[in-house]
């Protein structure tokens, strides 16, 4: 039991032992990918709040008086915007328009912060390191050193006002220094993978057990990443890695909460705006509800009219809709909701309707 006195907890492992964690490693670190009772999971955060141990996040520190330029000319949304406290999320492209990362940024005085997927802090930041020249900015890898945590449920913002006394920031990737247990902590608005109200709260790494301890108390479920999955999926949410990559034009995923379109040069800008200009791209990533029981693995192609037209990025079984639900990569002239296609697993065609994002939206 966490003792405030002495300032000890458990390892925050032994904490999600105890709420009966199941361990995998599908990124090279072991991370919970559930605590037993998916559906339960899923139904906390879709009822309640759930609570996820992103403890592998990764984390960029920029530091120096020109890392506000020199970070516009690198990402799609507008930094120069932000004052202290606010944040917004963006893509890191190359020349070629193609995403390199998908990642938020977090103004603050002296610093600002970058967000990234698990396993991707490393690349982006030797990435950004090849375009400093004379620039006034150092960029630091901070990951290793911070407990990363994610609420997410319509009760998000009355659980965190209880853990924090400070409201939840109103606008998406907002953010404010707040104690939990004690701790110091950097409280943020998500920007919603799970379609439901989510907050993030990034400590100190050895603080991390006693946060999850007050996290818990408070009466947050913990979550483990096949649930969350799952909510993603729901909610049209692509993950780096799986439905965007470095071989994905940015504007073939959703992408409106990530470009500024009024800001001035960054890495790709020209490819973005052509594409906009021109109205389309050849395919896009959307949603495909499939009839039976199957969940088609990653990479399964899409069919239509005899011919392929695509490629499941993501699949699971939706616990919201009690069917197999997929994002898929779909051409522009088979994207439209409605339209029938079939996808192809082990030999055999199983029949799906192009659906529009997100599949399930917050009660």
């Amino acid at each position: 039991m966490y003792n405030d006195a002495v300032g000890q907890a458990p390892p925050l492992r032994e904490l999600q032992l105890a709420a009966g964690a199941v361990f995998d490693a599908p990124c090279g670190w072991d991370v919970p990918v559930s605590y037993g009772d998916l559906r339960a999971e899923h139904r906390a955060v879709r009822a309640a709040v759930g609570v996820v141990d992103r403890a592998r996040w990764g984390v960029l520190e920029l530091t120096g008086a020109d890392r506000v330029s020199f970070l516009n000319g690198m990402v799609s949304n507008d930094v120069k915007r932000l004052a202290p406290g606010q944040g917004a999320a963006a893509a890191f492209l190359d020349a070629r328009g193609r995403v390199q990362a998908l990642l938020s940024v977090l103004a603050e005085a002296d610093r600002h912060l970058v967000l990234l997927p698990g396993g991707t802090a490393a690349k982006t930041r030797d990435a950004l390191e090849s375009f400093h020249f004379a620039e006034r900015v150092e960029i630091r890898d901070a990951s290793e050193e911070l407990a990363t945590f994610l609420l997410a449920g319509p009760a998000t913002a009355t659980l965190v006002e209880r853990l924090t006394a400070r409201p939840l920031p109103e606008l998406p990737w907002g953010h404010a220094e707040v104690l939990v247990a004690g701790r110091p902590a950097r409280l943020v608005r998500g920007g919603g993978e799970t379609g439901e109200a989510e907050a993030w709260l990034l400590s100190r790494r050895e603080d991390g057990a006693a946060l999850w301890q007050a996290i818990v108390a408070a009466e947050a479920r913990p979550v483990g990443l096949t649930a969350l999955d799952v909510l993603r999926v729901e909610a049209g949410t692509p993950r780096f890695g799986h439905d965007a990559d470095d071989s994905t034009l940015l504007p073939e995923i959703p992408c409106e909460a990530l470009v500024s379109p009024t800001k001035g040069c960054y890495i790709g800008q020209e490819v973005v705006v052509r594409i906009r200009d021109r109205g389309h791209v050849n395919r896009r990533l959307t949603g495909l509800t499939l009839d039976g029981t199957t969940v088609p693995p990653p990479g399964a192609t899409v069919g239509a009219d005899g011919r392929d037209v695509g490629h499941v990025t993501s699949a699971v079984r939706s616990y919201a809709l009690e069917r197999p639900i997929a994002l898929a990569f779909v051409r522009r002239e088979h994207a439209t909701p409605g339209t029938a296609v079939a996808i192809t697993v082990d030999g055999a065609a199983l029949t799906a309707r192009v659906t529009a994002l997100p599949f399930v939206t917050p009660a």
